[in-house]
C-alpha cells in the first residue's frame, strides 16, 4: 500500500471539501441524518457502517443512548461499561489510566502503569470516526457503541478484543438550541464539595450549515488523604517514630484529598452539506485534565493504623494530562454507494511526578544507608498521530452488499523519566548537585497501513452469509537509552526535542504484515428472532521494553537497569533465560468463535440477546519484569484461551416501570506454561524470584460472574413527569495476578448501588442522586504483594496498595434546554 496514495486522498478530502465550502448556494440538506434515540426504544446503531436497529445487527453490540447516559448520570466509560456485559474497567482513577478488559482478555497484573494512554490494548476507541483513545467525558453525546469480538474487516483500527465507539451529536439543521448542566456532589470522606458545570449550543447559520460547540469544567475533590509527605526532601525523614505525632510533626506533613481532578473538556464542530448528496463535519477536542494524585489505599501496606482512604506515598503525586483531536468527517452519496472519508490529527502530553522512594529502597543498592533517603521521579512524554480511513459501502437494492476501506496511521511518540534523590549524591560523595540519579529516554514511530472489507449476500430473504478480510503491515522505529547521571557529572538531561531528534535503534525495530478473516453467517428466524454465527481474527502490534540493552558487566557499575538479549546473560550471578527477549515483544492474534441470538418479545415490551463464545489467544502479551532490577516488562506467552456467556435484556414492563440487566460469565486461563511470568520476593530483603505460569492458571482482571440491573420508574407530577431510578453492578472476586501466583491477592467480589430521583419538567430537569449508596469500599487493582511489606534499614517499603473506588457520593444535577 502506497503511503504517498494514503495521505494525498486524505489531503484530497480535505482541500475537496474546503473548496466546496466557497461556493455561494445553500441548499438544502437532504444526505443522512444520524436518528433521534428514544430511552424506550431500541436504538438505531452504526457498527456495520450501515444505519441500522440494533436487534437487526448481527453483531455482539451494546448501545448506550444519550437518554440513557443522562439517566444514569454516566461521566466517563468506566460508568458505561460497568453495565455491559464482557467487559470489566480497571479503575484506577483519573492518574494512572484504566485498563478495559474484554472477554477476559488480560494477563497483566491488575495495579501497576501510570499515564496508560491506550485504555490497555484490547480494544480500540473510536471517537467519531477517528480511531483514538481518550477517556473522554460524556458531554453532548448521542450513544456509546461496545462492540465485542475483533472488528478489524470493518473498521481501519485493528482490535485484538472489541471496539468502543463515542458518536457525539453532530450539527444540526434543524433550528437554534442552547442545553446548560450543573452538578454538585460530595463524597462522604471528603473536605469539601465537587461540581461540574457546562453548556452545549447549536447554532444553525444557513439551512445547510450549522456550527455546535460544548464546555465543560469538572472539578472533583477527591477523597483519598495523603498524611506521611515529607516537609523538606533529603533532610525530613520519611520514617520517624510514627507513635509520637510529634516525630511525624517535625517531618511529615498531611494532605486531604489528594485525588483531586479537574477536567476542562470541550468541541466545537461545523458541519456543511453544500449539496444534496455531500456532507461534512469539521471538528476539534479538547480536554485537559489535571489530577492531583492516586486514588489508592495504603491500609493493607506495612504502616500500621492506615486508614482505608490514605496513601502512605512520601510525595505529591501529580499528572497533567492534554488531548487534542482535529476531526474532519465528509460522506459522499455517490448513488451506488456512501463514500466516507474520516481525517484526524491528535496530540497527547503528560507531565507527572511520582514517589520511586520503594523500588530504590527495594533493589538494596544501599539508598537505604541514607538516613534520609527518599526519591521521585518527574516523567513527560508527548504523542502525535495522523490518521486516514477512506471507506465505500453499497447502497444498492439486491442480494449483495459490500464494504471496502483502506487505512493509513502514522504515530510518533517521545518521553523521558528523569529520577531524583534529594541528598544522597552529596551523602554518597557523587558530583551531582541536581541529585538526578537516573534517566531514560525513548522514541516511537509506527506506520500502520491496512486494507479491509466485507462482501454479503442474501442466499434467502432471511438468510445472509458475509466474508471479512484485512490485509495489513505495519514497521516500527525505535529509540531507548538508561543513563545513570550521579556516576557520569558531565551528562546533561535531554528534553524532548533533543529526543525526537535521536537516531533510531535497528536493533529494536519490528515489521509485520498478515491476512485476518472473518465469517459471520445471519438466519432471520422471524421479524423478532435474530440467530449469527461469526469466526473472525483480532490482531495487536507488537512494541519495545524501552530500555538500554545489558553491555559487558563491569564489576562496580552502577545498577544493571537494562534489557537482555536472547540468552544474554549479566552480572556477578547470571540468571539464565534461555532465549527469552526483555527488549521487546511480538505481536498477539486472536482466533474468535462465536454464536448469538437477538430477539424481541411482547409485541416489542422485551428484548432478550444472548451471546457464547470461545477465543484462542495467540501469543499473548504479559506483564514480567527484568531480571536486572526488576524493571517491568512485557513478554510473549506460547497460548491463552477464553470462553463465556453474555447476556443482556430490557423489558418495558409497563408504560411507567422498565427494567435493563445484564449478565456475563468468562473464564480464562492460560493453555501452555510461561517461564518467569510472575516477580516474586524471597524475604527476608527483596531477593527476585521468578514464577512460572502453568496452564490452567487463570487470568488476572477479570470477574468469573458479573451482572448489572438498572430499573426506573415514571409517573406524572405537577407540570411534569417524577422518575425514580435505581442501578446496581456486581461483579466476582477478581486475581491480581495470574493464577495468583507470587503472592498475588483475590479481591473481594463487590456491587455498587446507585439511586436517583428527577423531576422533568420538559424544558428542564433537576435530579437528587445517590451514587454508591451502600458506601461500599471497593478495591479493583492491586500493586506489589504483602511479600513487599518490609523495611530495610529502617526505610519502610510502601509499595503494596490497591485501588479504590469513590465512597458514597450524595449531589444535585439540573439541566435547562433552551429552544
Amino acid at each position: 500500500m502506497n503511503k504517498r496514495l494514503l495521505k494525498l486522498s486524505a489531503s484530497t478530502a480535505i482541500m475537496a471539501f474546503a473548496a466546496l465550502s466557497c461556493l455561494p448556494s445553500a441548499l438544502a440538506q437532504t444526505g443522512p441524518v444520524a436518528a433521534e434515540d428514544d430511552q424506550r426504544d431500541v436504538v438505531v446503531v452504526t457498527a456495520s457502517r450501515r444505519e441500522e436497529n440494533v436487534q437487526d445487527t448481527p453483531l455482539n453490540i451494546a448501545a448506550v443512548g444519550g437518554a440513557q447516559i443522562e439517566e444514569q448520570g454516566f461521566t466517563d466509560i468506566a460508568d458505561v461499561l460497568a453495565y455491559v456485559p464482557g467487559i470489566n474497567v480497571v479503575d484506577r482513577g483519573g492518574r494512572q489510566g484504566n485498563p478495559i478488559i474484554v472477554r477476559g482478555l488480560n494477563a497483566d497484573p491488575i495495579g501497576p502503569g501510570d499515564g496508560n494512554n491506550d485504555g490497555g490494548g484490547t480494544v480500540a476507541t473510536y471517537l467519531g470516526e477517528i480511531p483514538v483513545f481518550v477517556d473522554l467525558k460524556l458531554n453532548d453525546m448521542q450513544r456509546v457503541e461496545v462492540l465485542l469480538g475483533p472488528q478489524g474487516t470493518l473498521y481501519g483500527a485493528g482490535t485484538l478484543g472489541g471496539a468502543i465507539r463515542y458518536i457525539p451529536n453532530r450539527p444540526s439543521f434543524s433550528g437554534d438550541t442552547l442545553s446548560v448542566r450543573a452538578k454538585a456532589y460530595q463524597y462522604s470522606e471528603a473536605e469539601s464539595i465537587s461540581t461540574d458545570v457546562g453548556f452545549t449550543f447549536n447554532k444553525t447559520v444557513t439551512d445547510n450549515f450549522a456550527i455546535r460547540g460544548s464546555i465543560d469544567l469538572a472539578s472533583d475533590s477527591g477523597f483519598v488523604d495523603q498524611p506521611y509527605i515529607v516537609l523538606q526532601p533529603g533532610v525530613s525523614d520519611p520514617d520517624p517514630n510514627f507513635a509520637s505525632p510529634a516525630a511525624v510533626a517535625a517531618n511529615l506533613r498531611r494532605v486531604e484529598d489528594v485525588d483531586s481532578e479537574d477536567v476542562l473538556s470541550g468541541r466545537l464542530a461545523a458541519r456543511w452539506a453544500p449539496l444534496d448528496w455531500l456532507d461534512g463535519t469539521l471538528t476539534y477536542y479538547y480536554q485537559d485534565a489535571e489530577i492531583g494524585g492516586r486514588r489508592i489505599s495504603s491500609a493493607r501496606g506495612v504502616l500500621p493504623n492506615v486508614g482505608r482512604y490514605e496513601n502512605t506515598k512520601r510525595f505529591l503525586e501529580p499528572n497533567d494530562l492534554k488531548n487534542e483531536l482535529l476531526a474532519l468527517e465528509v460522506t459522499a452519496d455517490l448513488g451506488f454507494a456512501e463514500l466516507t472519508s474520516a481525517t484526524g490529527f491528535s496530540k497527547y502530553s503528560e507531565l507527572g511526578q511520582r514517589d520511586q522512594t520503594d523500588l530504590l529502597i527495594s533493589l538494596e543498592y544501599s539508598y537505604e544507608a541514607f538516613p534520609t533517603f527518599a526519591a521521585y521521579t518527574r516523567e513527560a512524554g508527548e504523542e502525535e498521530r495522523f490518521n486516514e480511513e477512506i471507506r465505500l459501502v453499497s447502497t444498492t437494492e439486491g442480494p449483495l452488499s459490500w464494504i471496502v476501506g483502506a487505512f493509513y496511521n502514522e504515530f510518533d511518540a517521545v518521553g523521558y523519566s528523569a529520577e531524583f534523590t534529594p541528598g544522597y549524591a552529596a551523602f554518597a560523595g557523587f558530583n551531582r548537585p541536581d541529585d538526578l540519579e537516573y534517566y531514560s529516554q525513548s522514541r516511537i514511530n509506527l506506520v500502520e497501513q491496512a486494507l479491509f472489507g466485507e462482501v454479503g449476500y442474501d442466499i434467502t430473504d432471511s438468510l445472509t452469509v458475509t466474508l471479512g478480510l484485512r490485509a495489513y503491515e505495519y514497521e516500527l522505529k525505535e529509540y531507548s537509552a538508561v543513563d545513570f547521571p550521579l556516576f557520569d557529572p558531565a551528562f546533561v538531561a535531554p528534553g524532548l526535542d533533543e529526543i525526537g531528534n535521536q537516531p533510531f535503534d535497528p536493533a529494536l525495530g519490528q515489521q509485520d504484515d498478515g491476512v485476518l478473516g472473518k465469517f459471520n453467517i445471519a438466519w432471520d428466524v422471524n421479524p423478532d428472532l435474530l440467530v449469527y454465527a461469526t469466526a473472525s481474527q483480532g490482531y495487536r502490534i507488537g512494541n519495545s521494553n524501552g530500555l538500554g540493552t545489558c553491555g559487558p558487566f563491569v564489576p562496580g557499575s552502577p545498577q544493571g537497569a537494562c534489557a537482555l538479549a536472547p540468552g544474554q546473560q549479566f552480572g556477578p550471578n547470571p540468571v539464565d533465560i534461555s532465549d527469552r527477549d526483555e527488549r521487546q515483544y511480538t505481536a498477539d492474534k486472536t482466533n474468535n468463535y462465536e454464536i448469538g441470538a437477538k430477539s424481541t418479545w411482547l409485541g416489542g415490551d422485551l428484548i432478550f440477546n444472548t451471546a457464547v463464545y470461545f477465543i484462542d489467544w495467540v501469543d499473548p502479551q504479559v506483564a514480567s519484569a527484568t531480571v536486572n532490577a526488576s524493571i517491568p516488562i512485557t513478554v510473549n506467552a506460547e497460548g491463552a484461551e477464553s470462553k463465556g456467556l453474555e447476556l443482556s435484556g430490557n423489558w418495558q414492563v409497563t408504560d411507567q416501570f422498565s427494567v435493563r440487566g445484564s449478565y456475563s460469565y468468562t473464564q480464562s486461563k492460560l493453555t501452555a506454561a510461561v517461564p518467569d511470568l510472575v516477580r516474586t520476593i524471597t524475604p527476608p530483603g527483596f531477593g527476585t524470584a521468578f514464577e512460572d505460569g502453568q496452564a490452567g492458571d487463570r487470568l488476572p482482571g477479570s470477574p468469573e460472574n458479573q451482572f448489572s440491573l438498572f430499573a426506573t420508574y415514571e409517573q406524572p407530577f405537577m407540570d411534569g413527569d417524577l422518575l425514580w431510578n435505581f442501578g446496581y453492578a456486581w461483579q466476582d472476586d477478581v486475581l491480581s495476578r495470574a493464577g495468583g501466583r507470587g503472592s498475588g491477592l483475590t479481591l473481594d467480589a463487590f456491587g455498587i448501588a446507585n439511586a436517583s430521583v428527577v423531576y422533568d419538567a420538559g424544558g428542564w430537569k433537576a435530579a437528587l442522586f445517590a451514587n454508591n449508596l451502600f458506601d461500599e469500599f471497593a478495591e479493583t487493582g492491586v500493586t506489589g504483594t504483602s511479600l513487599s511489606n518490609q523495611t530495610v534499614s529502617g526505610a519502610s517499603v510502601r509499595s503494596y496498595y490497591t485501588n479504590i473506588l469513590p465512597p458514597r457520593a450524595i449531589g444535585v444535577r439540573f439541566n435547562w434546554d433552551i429552544q
